[in-house]
């Protein structure tokens, strides 16, 4: 099975000084046809007006993952991390037992972009942590490059779950991903246009991969891939 999904029939939310889309059934947002892909729940694309965010708030059980794509987030939790982030730096937090955090725009002058996902963990209540790392562009170009993964591998960060996350950035080449069976795929394009198996996609559109025993995809862009049990 492979469908597409188009951007455009996201659910949408605008409080002014916050804009989102919704991949997945979120807050004021449900549609029981979409309200996850395996172990993936949430995909949010959040704009947020310069010096606004979200306070002090709690989660756990969830790997939260957030990519900066234009603007600085300013981050603080219970763990003790804190700090600033721009674009090309992803952080992950795995809330586990229960963390409380904080998430603003850090600048004063300049709209924050980014994508922020959580992916259900398969084991519940461990230790919170926290982490965030750089991935360089040219690291991304013409291939897929792993940002989390369960074992870390390659530089990625690690999160309690058989999951991967990869980016590519493309200039017209085609690249493929192989999955194992059993295994699931959920691409989704950042920004620009793609073909991925034969089904042309662009900017936030989403390709929904089951059954099939590789991705392959085209393009031009920024796109990233989920690789789920």
């Amino acid at each position: 099975m492979i469908a597409l999904r188009r951007g455009t029939d996201r659910g949408h939310a605008d409080r002014g000084w916050l804009r989102s889309f919704h991949s997945f059934s979120f807050a004021d947002y449900h549609d029981p046809r979409h309200m996850g892909f395996g172990p993936l729940r949430v995909i949010n694309e959040d704009w947020f007006a310069p010096g606004r965010g979200f306070g002090t708030h709690p989660h756990d059980n969830m790997e939260i993952v957030t990519v900066v794509l234009s603007g600085t987030v300013a981050h603080a939790d219970s763990t003790g991390a804190g700090g600033r982030l721009g674009p090309g730096e992803i952080q992950r937090m795995s809330a586990g037992s229960g963390v409380r955090h904080s998430e603003f725009n850090g600048s004063d002058t300049a709209w924050l972009h980014l994508l922020q996902i959580w992916i259900e963990p398969d084991v519940r209540d461990v230790e919170p942590r926290y982490d965030e790392r750089r991935f360089p562009e040219d690291e991304q170009r013409g291939r897929w490059r792993a940002l989390v993964s369960r074992d870390g591998r390659d530089g990625s960060l690690p999160i309690h779950q058989q999951a991967e996350l990869y980016s590519t950035r493309l200039e017209g080449e085609a690249i493929e991903h192989a999955l194992a069976p059993g295994r699931r795929a959920y691409f989704h394009a950042v920004d620009g246009t793609f073909v991925v198996n034969g089904l042309e996609v662009g900017t936030g559109d989403a390709v929904l991969a089951e059954g099939e025993d590789r991705i392959v995809c085209t393009g031009t862009g920024h796109a990233l891939l989920f690789d789920l049990p």
